[in-house]
């Protein structure tokens, strides 16, 4: 899911993913043509968005659509790290208060002016518990409050308590125009913000339309949608189906996709151009929640030493991919390090056995464990987003998991299927979905706080010692942290609370186009190409 940051949670989710599935990125292509203007520019995606405001959800669809029409505060540069203009053109932050200048002359899609105020507005809304925005605690800190002085342009924000990499996540949350903030019900099918793009048309389940914005200058690093060879319409396909996105690329139907299966080697062979981003694309999360099997602590290490993790690293990549390093994946990565090798349990079928007997569930004479009649059965979803090898791997978990007695049946659903499971009727037991985010801060509120729904907090997990080893991290500015933050995320793995197994290069394509996607597809840094 890209629970998708300035970045795509995988949540990208694809939360978000808080997306959640979008991460860091570096291009390449094979030759250069002409650019060319006028063109559109056809997004294959693998599921449907769904409801199109931009604050209330993470997934990776919903935050690459957005990109398209609505803007951050600031942005983040993809190689360095560093913070860069967008809406705001100068920010400072002081301890608890953080103060941003916006641009001058910026406009929505209706018309109307954008104003400090109006960003004010934003801010409060997200961070205001009862709206449930999903990016509260990942791209706004918990307790902020914001005031907006539109003489001057300049939007306030005042946080409960220092926050190390505060801009980091405002370059990740997109800002609503007034238009839309009055009537959010009507952002589930239209968008009212101050993006290049702005949407015209919408036909749910199959494709959605966007149209230039003319006199657009206020983007990344002073983006302005009169650079030559930008697309005057961009479409999204929905496409679920890896191979048939493949074909579509190949023939000219579509113009980018991303593929991380078996075609990708197909279509990187045919000389398309790639761009090549950084992604954690295998992260097992145990539903932490009261009644579940995966409750008790000795279940979650037991199905964690029942895996061969290293295998199913290979088969969920294609033989494409390596390990998890750490859970802040996305670049430009805020901590970079090693949380996780040392800390994943090791592959060790028979202590898994041992622990299953001393929680209670023991095998009976079929193998199978049960505990007062009740067959330790565990429903297993994953995301559908890893092709043929995303299938096999789940498979293959199944496998090992069945050498231990324990039975689980797996899912494969799209990601707004799969986010509405998790963080709706939290009807699983164990869950393969990503979230790509690029500072360990970011991913506090889906690691600790109030469980789902009321929180990010899908797997329940509750955990003292993660939540002291945060507390510790957040005193310390910026990155002199990241051993604090490092070493909050090894515990966790190391109690088996989730579960970071896999990494990859995930590729995009493109045919007669060129883009960057650090983190997301930047909508400006599009070229259409003469075929």
């Amino acid at each position: 899911m890209k629970l998708t940051t300035a970045g795509t949670y995988g949540l990208c989710l694809g939360l978000a993913a808080a997306a959640l599935t979008g991460c860091g990125s570096a291009s390449n292509t094979s030759g250069k043509a002409a650019v060319v203007d006028g063109g559109t520019f056809t997004l294959g995606l693998t599921s449907d968005p769904g409801s199109l405001d931009p604050q209330l959800s993470a997934g990776s669809a919903l935050y690459t659509v957005t990109q398209f029409a609505y803007d951050p505060l600031v942005s983040v540069d993809g190689k360095t790290g560093e913070i860069q203009p967008e809406l705001a053109k100068t920010w400072n932050v002081q301890g608890t208060t953080v103060t941003l200048t916006l641009a001058e002359g910026i406009t929505c899609s209706d018309g109307a002016a954008l104003t400090a105020k109006d960003v004010a507005d934003n801010l409060n809304f997200v961070a205001d518990p009862k709206n449930k925005s999903p990016f509260l605690g990942a791209f706004l800190p918990g307790g902020t409050t914001a005031k907006g002085d539109n003489a001057t342009r300049v939007v306030t924000l005042t946080l409960a308590q220092p926050a190390p990499f505060v801009l980091n996540g405002l370059s990740g949350l997109p800002i609503v125009c007034p238009g839309g903030a009055a009537n959010r019900d009507a952002l589930k099918k239209s968008t009212v913000g101050s993006g290049p793009y702005k949407l015209v048309e919408a036909a749910p389940g199959d494709h959605y339309t966007y149209a230039i914005r003319d006199g657009y200058t206020w983007g990344p690093n002073g983006a302005t949608t009169a650079t030559e060879g930008l697309p005057k319409t961009v479409v999204f396909k929905v496409i679920p189906n890896e191979t048939t996105a493949a074909n579509l690329l190949l023939s000219g139907g579509l113009s980018a996709a991303q593929i991380a299966g078996p075609d990708a080697d197909r279509l990187e062979k045919a000389g398309l151009f790639t761009a090549k981003t950084p992604a954690l694309v295998g992260e097992q999360w145990y539903n932490h929640g009261a009644g579940r099997p995966t409750a008790d602590p000795k279940v979650r290490m037991a199905l964690t030493q029942a895996l061969d993790l290293g295998q199913l690293q290979k088969v969920l990549t294609s033989g494409q991919g390596g390990p998890a390093t750490t859970l802040a994946a996305n670049e430009p990565v805020a901590c970079p390090g090693d949380s996780v090798s040392r800390s994943l349990p090791a592959n060790d079928p028979k202590a898994a056995a041992a622990l299953l007997d001393q929680a209670g569930w023991p095998a009976g004479p079929d193998g199978k464990r049960t505990k007062g009649g009740k067959p330790l059965a565990l429903t297993f979803l994953y995301q559908n987003n890893n092709g043929s090898g995303g299938d096999a791997a789940a498979e293959l978990a199944v496998q090992q998991w069945k050498a231990i007695g324990v039975e689980a049946t797996a899912h494969s659903q799209d990601e707004t299927t799969l986010t509405g499971t998790i963080f709706g009727s939290g009807n699983w037991d164990v869950v393969w979905v990503s979230v790509n985010v690029s500072s360990p801060d970011q991913l506090v509120p889906f690691l600790s706080g109030p469980a789902s729904p009321q929180g990010n907090n899908f797997a329940a997990i509750a955990d003292p010692d993660y939540d002291k080893a945060v507390q510790s991290a957040t005193a310390i500015p910026g990155v002199a942290g990241c051993r604090d933050w490092l070493a909050a995320e090894s515990g966790l793995i190391a109690r088996a609370s989730l579960v970071p197994f896999a990494g990859k290069v995930v590729r995009t394509f493109g045919k007669a186009a060129e883009f960057q996607t650090p983190g997301q597809l930047i909508p400006t840094s599009i070229r259409m190409l003469a075929k």
